[in-house]
């Protein structure tokens, strides 16, 4: 099974998720999102494949989300442009596997995928 990370190797909880991942597959894809950020259509099948919001995996405490001028309450495109725009706004880690998705928060989340 190949397994993809979008990983920041400066997150703890990423380097944490990323050597679960790499204990338990043989194939893993590491992107270093924060240089190559998804486009908004990657960022819609990413929060398909979650089950989740724009808002569930952007960094609100982040101060450039304030300094964007944006909302918990903004609409789902507004956000999922604004992540496409600025992954550092991204929660991380995403670890993909087999048609899946899991935010890596905690770490051991992305072990039901594996």
């Amino acid at each position: 099974m190949t397994v993809t990370i979008w990983h920041n190797p400066r997150c703890s909880k990423s380097r944490q998720a990323l050597a679960l991942v790499q204990e338990r597959a043989e194939d893993v894809t590491i992107r270093a999102y924060l240089d190559h950020g998804p486009t908004e259509t990657e960022l819609q099948d990413a929060l398909a494949a979650l089950g989740l919001s724009a808002i569930d995996i952007t960094r609100t405490g982040e101060a450039l989300f304030r300094e964007l001028g944006l909302a918990k309450t903004d609409p789902e495109a507004k956000l999922v442009a604004a992540l496409a725009t600025h992954p550092r706004l991204i929660e991380r880690p995403i670890v993909f596997a087999g048609g899946k998705a899991r935010l890596g928060r905690p770490p051991e989340q992305v072990l039901d995928i594996l």
